[in-house]
């Protein structure tokens, strides 16, 4: 059985998060910035390479202005 990484609903997830950046109008590298992280951890996390948890979760939540509920559903 295969990695949960790679499920149509975790690729549902990464869709949903590269829109969400886009719908706030942040190039990948103005959101790493702004959550002080490296450029390529956001293009692993809008590929659904990147495993995300809750706390990271929310703080693409806060920073594109977004509920949590938005990326889950």
């Amino acid at each position: 059985m295969g990695s949960s990484i790679r499920t149509k609903e975790y690729q549902n997830f990464a869709l949903k998060l590269k829109n969400a950046r886009l719908e706030a109008g942040f190039t990948q590298v103005e959101a790493a910035k702004k959550l002080k992280r490296p450029q390529s951890y956001i293009s692993k996390s809008e590929a659904g390479e990147q495993r995300l948890d809750i706390v990271e979760i929310r703080k693409f939540a806060a920073l594109y202005k977004k509920e949590v509920g938005y990326f889950i559903k």
